[in-house]
């Protein structure tokens, strides 16, 4: 008699979805904690090196607490030959320091749920990424127009006048740069798979990637010119989204395909939205809604069937 082969628990459909949407909604509610950390912090736009610093804060203690989960759970911390360590920095510049770098510099010039929004792209992205580099995820006509419908959704955003939000190379561009940046690393993150146990290189992501952040924030004159307790709540939540949502997600992507586990990136533009006006006090913009519906619209049809 044949023994039936166990299905980890990040491949069971329900599981991946519970785990994929609490990455999403942690992600989400990132959006307003940032600007919120910027004030208490008394970070102004112009301060880039400071907003690298944060950043750089947040994900170096995010990743060195998984790193020592690791350890506590006894991970294998080998990395599989040496070639494989530039493949693994590869991975820290694009997921942690260019990703991060471009969304702290983006966030501060820009409307949190304009935003939010914005950033949506990257899901879009990753699914026509993921069919071009990879076998298991194939082109199809829902993907086309769920994709064509998000993309418009995306330049909806710029409708209307001045008054309400238009493109800017500082606000919208960086964050579409930061949006690249996260769709090309959950594609590098299959690969990651193979090099390293995928907690331990989501750790040396973190860790990595945000000590060359506070080093490059440092150089560039950053301080944090005002601490404060409520400054450092903020921060600390921060360091939470961040370890539970990158440790949840990563895994995902290495046990299925990855358009299937980046679709549910899709309420993050809506949790960011809505939590940054809640939060923040933010104008929230007519356009935002039809925005929203398609992108929705377009995760909608492009999962539509599975």
């Amino acid at each position: 008699m044949k023994k039936t082969q166990s299905v980890s628990i990040f491949q069971r459909p329900l599981w991946v979805a519970v785990f994929a949407l609490t990455a999403a909604i942690a992600w989400g509610f990132a959006y307003p904690l940032i600007k919120l950390g910027y004030g208490e912090f008394k970070i102004s736009p112009m301060m880039t090196g400071s907003k690298m610093l944060f950043a750089g804060v947040r994900f170096s203690i995010a990743g060195l607490i998984i790193l020592a989960m690791a350890k506590l759970g006894h991970k294998d911390f080998h990395v599989r030959s040496s070639a494989d360590w530039w493949y693994v920095l590869l991975f820290c510049l694009v997921n942690t320091t260019l990703h991060y770098a471009f969304f702290y510099i983006g966030l501060s010039h820009s409307e949190g749920s304009r935003a939010a929004i914005l950033n949506s792209l990257s899901v879009f992205s990753v699914v026509i990424m993921a069919c071009m580099f990879f076998k298991s995820d194939r082109m199809t006509t829902n993907k086309i127009v769920g994709c064509v419908i998000g993309f418009a959704g995306i330049l909806s955003l710029n409708l209307g006048g001045a008054d309400s939000g238009r493109f800017t190379w500082l606000g919208d561009g960086m964050i579409i740069l930061n949006a690249l940046c996260g769709a090309t690393a959950s594609l590098l993150t299959r690969g990651l798979g193979k090099r390293v146990n995928v907690f331990v290189g989501t750790g040396y992501s973190l860790a990595i990637g945000g000590v060359i952040l506070v080093g490059c924030g440092l150089l560039f004159g950053g301080t944090l010119p005002c601490v404060t307790a409520l400054g450092s709540l903020w921060l600390l939540l921060l360091i939470a989204i961040s370890t539970v949502g990158f440790s949840l997600y990563n895994k995902l992507l290495t046990c299925n395909p990855v358009g299937k586990v980046a679709i549910y990136n899709s309420l993050i533009p809506v949790v960011g939205a809505v939590s940054s006006c809640l939060c923040l006090h933010e104008t929230f913009y007519l356009k935002y809604v039809l925005a929203g519906a398609l992108a929705t619209a377009g995760i909608y049809i492009i999962n539509k069937g599975k």
